[in-house]
């Protein structure tokens, strides 16, 4: 299976040199690592990572540009993965993959629902009432479920590159991308070296189209968040999470909240169709369909939405 992060991706990264308070949530015995930027009485924003994505990385100029908007970014790792709780189950490769082929019901350790809950546990071990919510990919699927079975703790939602449906073989990614992300020659012997190569291919297939990313500053940030989870079993069954989910539809088409949805014309991980679909299910949504961006948020990327970013935040502020 898949061994390295799949959001050592999110990039443009220098880690945040402004200080920030760091502490654990806790949702029924699960303990989920937080990282909370401040300042104190700026608006608080959660982020919520994509699959095998460390809180570690979001990019940097995304951090800072919410910042110093006042904004209050709150980042944490998703259960099984970084410095939260990992589980110990192993899912059978073989056996779920039939089953996914197929769309015979699978069975997952935990839910998105559960992952959904690990966010709204972050919001109250820091007493805030309610929050803009921003979730990328995966993280987009959990902010979902935040958005719809807490609405009173959301004041903005947005929603990068992701997806109400079930990922299924009628609605996956690329041969390409679903060949990488499968892959099992990675194993816990494995060197950072030839880890981070893979990572570099993945990237070059899933982020924009001519965008330097193997460069050495980001190939020793990538090596620290390999060293910060060394545990990283936790992809398969956050994976699995995603696979043994329900679509959302319904959910999303109660959410009304004001909603802005982002993502790549180009996305070869999650088609850009999820997009219009969640729009359309959406009451308050706005779409933003960006031509060159696939599914990361590159700096030129970044460029492209961050006015609608701050105008759809203040506006619900």
């Amino acid at each position: 299976m898949f061994k390295y992060s799949l959001l050592i991706l999110l990039l443009g990264i220098n880690y945040p040199m402004n200080a920030y308070n760091e502490g654990y949530s806790d949702n029924n015995g699960v303990k989920i690592f937080y990282r909370d930027y401040g300042p104190m009485g700026a608006e608080p924003i959660i982020l919520v990572q994509g699959l095998g994505g460390q809180l570690t990385q979001w990019p940097d100029n995304l951090i800072d540009l919410l910042r110093d908007n006042n904004f209050r970014p709150i980042v944490y790792d998703n259960r099984d993965i970084g410095l939260s709780t990992m589980f110990t189950g192993s899912p059978n490769y073989t056996t779920d993959y039939i089953k996914y082929l197929f769309r015979l019901p699978l069975k997952s350790e935990y839910s998105i629902e559960d992952m959904g809950l690990d966010g709204i546990s972050v919001l109250d071990e820091l007493q805030i009432e309610s929050a803009h919510l921003l979730g990328m990919s995966m993280g987009g699927m959990i902010a979902q479920i935040m958005a719809s079975n807490h609405p009173d703790r959301v004041k903005s939602f947005t929603l990068i590159a992701s997806t109400a449906a079930t990922p299924s073989p009628l609605n996956s990614p690329t041969r390409e991308v679903r060949n990488l992300l499968l892959d099992r020659s990675i194993t816990s012997n494995t060197s950072y070296e030839e880890r981070y190569q893979r990572a570099v291919k993945l990237i070059s297939v899933i982020g924009m189209d001519g965008y330097e990313f193997d460069t050495p500053e980001f190939k020793e940030q990538a090596i620290e968040n390999m060293k910060r989870s060394k545990d990283d079993t936790g992809f398969s069954r956050q994976l699995l999470a995603i696979l043994s989910s329900k679509n959302r539809f319904n959910k999303i088409k109660a959410i009304n909240i004001p909603t802005l949805i982002i993502h790549g014309a180009d996305d070869p991980l999650l088609k850009v169709k999820n997009a219009y679909k969640m729009h359309k299910l959406i009451p308050e949504s706005e779409l933003i369909i960006i031509d060159d961006m696939r599914h990361l948020i590159e700096q030129p990327i970044l460029e492209q939405f961050k006015k609608r970013l701050l105008q759809h935040l203040n506006s619900n502020s």
